[in-house]
């Protein structure tokens, strides 16, 4: 078996990537289950949270944006709208000038809903910052944008 040896810098970020792929699930599962205890709501499932979150920032988004955006089959967005629609949380509009589009928009429940789990997420979050040190919290914020800049970069539109 033929191994390749790693320069110490591809070592470090090898380990890097690896620590990143365990940590930041980890953080996710954590936040999630601090909601589902204190989220005074049946808790609307991940994929419904994250398309609220897009409808909530991008009012009026088609499900095929909205399909492309949360990396999901347009099949499978149009069920889940389909069921959100059923629950009150999401409204189909037609598009005045091309009636085959739709336009999703949230209803008053959902919006409330989705600041609501917002701001419990983001109360965990500063509670926690609360207690790091400032060197490490000031860690964090620089690298908040290089996050963003690595899930661009894992994205598959950006994949040659």
């Amino acid at each position: 078996m033929e191994t390749t040896a790693r320069t110490p810098d591809e070592g470090a970020a090898g380990r890097l990537a690896h620590d990143l792929a365990l940590v930041l699930p980890a953080l996710h599962r954590a936040l999630d289950r601090r909601v589902d205890a204190d989220f005074p709501h049946p808790k609307p499932a991940e994929g419904q949270i994250a398309l609220m979150r897009l409808i909530r920032d991008r009012e009026g988004v088609t499900v095929r944006e909205a399909a492309e955006v949360l990396l999901v089959k347009p099949n499978n967005l149009s069920a889940m709208v389909t069921q959100m629609v059923a629950a009150g949380l999401v409204e189909r509009r037609r598009d005045p000038d091309d009636k085959r589009v739709t336009h999703l928009h949230l209803t008053p429940t959902a919006a409330e809903r989705t600041l609501a789990v917002d701001e419990l997420i983001g109360g965990y979050v500063e509670q926690a910052l609360a207690g790091l040190s400032d060197g490490e919290r000031g860690a964090l914020g620089a690298a908040v944008g290089a996050l963003h800049l690595l899930e661009r970069g894992l994205h598959p539109s950006s994949a040659s």
